[in-house]
């Protein structure tokens, strides 16, 4: 097997500088999904900062010289606060230390990456946002499910499921009347909430829908199900979060992806 393509894009890898900060995404799970710079990052970093949702075989690619520190946010559990968070990143960069703070799937797409940066920006600690493959999309794709299919639909909408405060609450009726996708992040507490107000937005309970649990992994699980079973049909499943939910008639196409006839 020739590796020369890789050797060459090894040597032009971005350096990772001491007191600098990478906010860095790392992909859905599968450490093949990693992009070539976060990579590069990982071996660089003198410290890595990382979210609870990053794959312990992607941190098992750190060199043995690196710490660790977990700063996971889990809905329902304690957790270190967002501020807490970038104040300790400000405080790493000021210590001289090349910093990788790495999150799970893209930092800046439900990742508080842009929270990061800002903070670290007022700061005055020159910092990189390293893009990651979102889980939301990447689940999708390997769940044989296409996020967009010409004559399905023209556009798909990510939105997140649960709200930090009461003026961040979708108005999930409005969405459902684009008649588009959606792909829903942390929704699974608030399924049955959700799934109401899509119906009454006017989308049909018998919409095709999809929960997809540990997305691009061995552990990875998935119920095809409908709008209006979606709650009680991941509940009877014992599928546990996170998990990205997907709503729309792209699920639909699984069926003839994979060439089984229509359930």
């Amino acid at each position: 097997m020739d590796w020369s393509a890789l050797s060459a894009l090894q040597r032009n890898a971005p350096v990772l500088e001491p007191g600098h900060v990478w906010l860095a995404g790392a992909g859905p799970g599968d450490p093949g999904l990693l992009t070539f710079e976060t990579l590069a990052g990982i071996a660089q970093a003198d410290v890595i900062v990382h979210d609870a949702l990053v794959d312990a075989r992607v941190l098992a690619l750190a060199p043995k010289t690196a710490r660790l520190e977990f700063a996971g946010k889990r809905g329902g559990k304690p957790s270190a606060t967002q501020d807490d968070i970038s104040t300790r990143l400000v405080e790493l960069a000021r210590g001289h230390e090349r910093v990788l703070r790495l999150k799970g799937g893209d930092p800046c797409i439900f990742g508080r990456g842009g929270d990061e940066a800002m903070a670290l920006a007022a700061a005055g600690v020159p910092y990189r946002i390293v893009p990651g493959v979102t889980a939301g999309l990447a689940a999708l794709t390997a769940a044989s499910i296409p996020a967009t299919m010409r004559g399905v639909n023209q556009a798909v909408i990510l939105a997140a499921g649960h709200a930090a405060a009461e003026t961040d609450r979708i108005d999930w009726e409005a969405l459902a009347a684009t008649g588009q996708p959606l792909v829903l992040y942390m929704a699974m507490r608030n399924l049955d909430e959700i799934a109401a107000a899509l119906q009454r937005g006017g989308l049909s309970g018998r919409t095709p829908a999809a929960a997809i649990a540990a997305a691009t992994t061995a552990n990875e699980r998935i119920v095809i199900t409908t709008l209006e079973r979606l709650a009680s049909d991941i509940r009877d499943s014992g599928l546990e979060p996170p998990a990205v939910v997907v709503v729309g008639e792209i699920v639909g196409v699984r069926n003839r992806l994979l060439g089984r006839a229509p359930s």
